[in-house]
C-alpha cells in the first residue's frame, strides 16, 4: 500500500513537506500547484515551490517529491511538464481539483471537469511531452456542480496516457464537507486498468481501511487529516501510535524555528493559526491553547504562548 501526500496550496510547502516527511514513510509528496497560463515558465518558478529539486526531486530525508501544474492550455501545459522532468520532479501532475473561485474563475482546477475533452486534451500534451518512461499523473475531483461526469473525466485521464489517477471524492460545490463519496472510486477503479488513488475524508488509520475496503484501491492520498494528525501516515502505514499533543506541540515549535530562519517568517501567524484549525479536529488542548493564542497578531506573542504551553507540559509530566 501505498501513502501519498496531497497538493494542500497554501498548506503544504517545502517546510511542512520536510517536516511531515521526516517523521512519516510517504511514498510520494505532491506540490502545491505551479500556475501555467500562457507560456514556458522560468526555472526560478519550478525552485521557489519546489526546492527539492535541487536535491534531485527529494526532500531531506529522502522521499521522492512531484510537481503539480494547474492549467487550461495544453501546449504550455506540455511545455511546462517537461521542464519540471528536466528540473529533477519524479513525474509531473496535473490539478483538475483546486475549488478556488479564483482558479476556477481563470479556467484552472476543478472548473475543467465540465469539459473532459480539455482534460484528455491537457493530459495528453502533458503525456506527449514527457518521456514515457516519467510518471504523468491527474487529480480530480468527482465533478464540478455535480457528479454526472465522474466516469468521462476518469477515462478521459486514461485515454489521454496517464499513468494512474487520483480522485478526491467529492464534487467542487461538495468543497470538504462530508462525506466523501468512495464508491464512485469504486466504480473507477473497476473500470480503469491504471492505479487509482483515493482521497478523501481520511482521518486516522480506521478511515484508511474503510477507504481501502471500499474502493479496492491500494493506494491512499491523505491531505487535511495529515496536518490534523501529524504522523499519520505512520500510523497507516506501520501501526505507530498516533502523536500525543505533547509530542504535537514540539512538533509546532520545530517548525516555528525553522519558519521564522526563512524566508517566510512575515507569514508566520497566519501560518500557525491555520495550522491550529486542523489540529482542533485531533487535539481538544488544541482548541483550548488556539482560543489563547489567536486574539495575538504579532510572531512574538504567539510563540511566548506556545513555549509557556510546553513548559506547562512539562511541569504537569
Amino acid at each position: 500500500m501505498r501513502v501519498i501526500l496531497a497538493p494542500m496550496e497554501g498548506v503544504v510547502d517545502a517546510l511542512m513537506r520536510d517536516i511531515l516527511s521526516t517523521i512519516n514513510p510517504y511514498d510520494l509528496l505532491v506540490t502545491e500547484f505551479v500556475r501555467v497560463v500562457d507560456q514556458l515558465l522560468p526555472e526560478k518558478v519550478f525552485l521557489k515551490l519546489c526546492p527539492e529539486l535541487l536535491n534531485n526531486g527529494n526532500t531531506p530525508s529522502g522521499t521522492p517529491v512531484r510537481v503539480q501544474l494547474l492549467g487550461q492550455e495544453p501546449q504550455c501545459m506540455g511545455e511546462n511538464a517537461l521542464r519540471a522532468i528536466e528540473l529533477g520532479s519524479h513525474g509531473v501532475d496535473a490539478n483538475f481539483g483546486c475549488p478556488a473561485k479564483i482558479v476556477n474563475r481563470s479556467k484552472g482546477g476543478a472548473v475543467l471537469l465540465q469539459y473532459p475533452e480539455s482534460v484528455h486534451d491537457i493530459v495528453k500534451a502533458m503525456r506527449q511531452a514527457v518521456p514515457k518512461e516519467h510518471a504523468v499523473t491527474a487529480k480530480i475531483r468527482l465533478g464540478y456542480e455535480d457528479k454526472s461526469l465522474f466516469m468521462e473525466n476518469a477515462i478521459a485521464v486514461y485515454e489521454a496516457g496517464a499513468t494512474e489517477l487520483a480522485i478526491h471524492a467529492r464534487s467542487k460545490v461538495d468543497g470538504y464537507r462530508p462525506p466523501a463519496y468512495w464508491e464512485y472510486i469504486t466504480e473507477v477503479r473497476k473500470r480503469l486498468p491504471i492505479p487509482v488513488i483515493a482521497n478523501g475524508e481520511i482521518w486516522n488509520s480506521d478511515d484508511a481501511k474503510r477507504c481501502i475496503e471500499v474502493t479496492g484501491c491500494d493506494s491512499i492520498m491523505i491531505g487535511r487529516g495529515a496536518i490534523s494528525l501529524p504522523n499519520l501516515a505512520d500510523t497507516i502505514k506501520t501501526g505507530a501510535t498516533p502523536y500525543t499533543w505533547a509530542q504535537t506541540l514540539g512538533l509546532m515549535l520545530s517548525y516555528t524555528q525553522r519558519e521564522l530562519n526563512g524566508r517566510k517568517s512575515d507569514y508566520y501567524p497566519a501560518r500557525i493559526k491555520q495550522w491550529f484549525t486542523y489540529l482542533n479536529r485531533q487535539y481538544p488542548e488544541a482548541d483550548t491553547l488556539f482560543r489563547e493564542l489567536r486574539v495575538f497578531k504579532t510572531t512574538e506573542e504567539i510563540v511566548a504562548v506556545l513555549e509557556a504551553a510546553q513548559r506547562n507540559l512539562g511541569n504537569e509530566s
